[in-house]
């Protein structure tokens, strides 16, 4: 896998970060870029991007962790949640519970860190791709997957905004406002109702992921993975159509980064490009 690190005003912190790797059998490329917002706090947003050979399977391993309040979570996560996922016993036979319940795990040793790393939170959007066909992806918060079929954007994940759980955070005592801003914020907080961490916040968030499972055809050809400083100034299919211009995948992220720095996004953006044909 290359990677490489170009850097901006200071010599301290890269401004943004990119790789590329394939898949073992080489027909599967993919290309990473993630650029710093222009927030004063530190890069907040982790990506895992690899390929891995288990029990003579090919897993192609992504992620996005877009984290909040610190990157103590979305560090944690990067290190911890697919090891935790591969290790549930029955992932061969039943990959929904064993991610399922491999997030729940993950959430829990996150809430009962005793250095205090639950205090912040992240969102994920995870996809495992096994042997080139079968793909899953989960995810908690509004980081997005994005698929493409011929050309057609489709969207794998459901963004969880406050909005989206409404029912449940209120059922658990909780309340939706849009002040201070004019973002729906959890207990006029958190932008998000999914997380992992968030402890302050949990008795009334969710952490259990929404899961989907395809299986890639002829006429898949492209994968996104992007947290929402990307996602807030492009649509769907206006990231499928900059990525499939582009045969190079690392380029092709790179250019979705550059392009919701143009349109002014602010937040940090990273956004993982999945070629599969």
């Amino acid at each position: 896998m290359e990677r490489c690190f170009c850097f901006g005003g200071s010599y301290s912190e890269p401004s943004y970060s990119c790789g590329r790797g394939r898949s073992h059998a080489g027909q599967i490329a993919y290309g990473y870029s993630l650029v710093k917002g222009k927030a004063k706090h530190s890069m907040e947003d982790f990506h895992v991007a690899k390929f891995v050979t288990i029990q003579e399977h090919e897993l192609g391993l992504f992620a996005i962790f877009d984290g909040h309040l610190g990157d103590g979570v979305p560090v944690y996560l990067q290190k911890h949640l697919f090891d935790n996922i591969l290790k549930e016993s029955e992932f061969w036979t039943e990959p929904r519970r064993s991610i399922s319940k491999a997030y729940e795990k993950t959430d829990q040793a996150i809430l009962s860190h005793t250095s205090g790393l639950a205090r912040g939170g992240s969102t994920a959007v995870t996809a495992i791709l096994i042997n080139g066909r079968r793909l899953w992806v989960a995810n908690l918060g509004d980081s997005r997957a994005v698929l493409s079929r011929g050309g057609r954007a489709k969207q794998m994940t459901v963004d969880h905004e406050p909005n989206t759980d409404r029912g449940s955070i209120v059922n658990k005592g909780g309340f939706i406002s849009n002040m201070p801003g004019d973002v729906p914020r959890v207990n006029g907080q958190l932008a998000v109702s999914r997380a992992f961490g968030d402890k302050s916040l949990k008795s009334h968030l969710r952490s259990d992921p929404d899961i989907q499972c395809i299986t890639t055809d002829a006429s898949t050809d492209i994968l996104i993975l992007a947290s929402d400083g990307l996602w807030k100034v492009m649509s769907n299919q206006e990231a499928v159509d900059i990525a499939r211009k582009i045969k190079n995948p690392q380029k092709a992220a790179k250019q979705l980064t550059s392009v919701a720095v143009q349109r002014g996004s602010r937040d940090d953006i990273s956004c993982i490009v999945v070629r599969l044909k």
